[in-house]
């Protein structure tokens, strides 16, 4: 199963503080709804907030990336510049 690792602390008030979790989800796609169903408004920071590295490549649209058994997800804050 895919593992999804969290940080920043924008997200804790949806995780209820968890970092990690172990999703079904074969797409970044179905990754973000089922994050979502597992804490709701989970789904929509990580669309709106989170940078996204999939098995060490960063990418600016997850969305078609299919995602392996052993693939690992981490969700970064976004860092606003200006």
């Amino acid at each position: 199963m895919p593992t999804v690792f969290i940080s920043g602390s924008s997200c804790r008030q949806f995780t209820g503080g968890r970092t990690e979790f172990k999703v079904q989800a074969t797409s970044f796609r179905r990754l973000v709804t089922e994050l979502d169903q597992m804490c709701p408004g989970l789904g929509h920071q990580v669309e709106e907030g989170m940078a996204v590295a999939i098995d060490g490549e960063i990418f600016q649209d997850a969305y078609s990336v299919e995602l392996r058994p052993d693939s690992e997800i981490f969700l970064i804050p976004k860092i606003a510049g200006g």
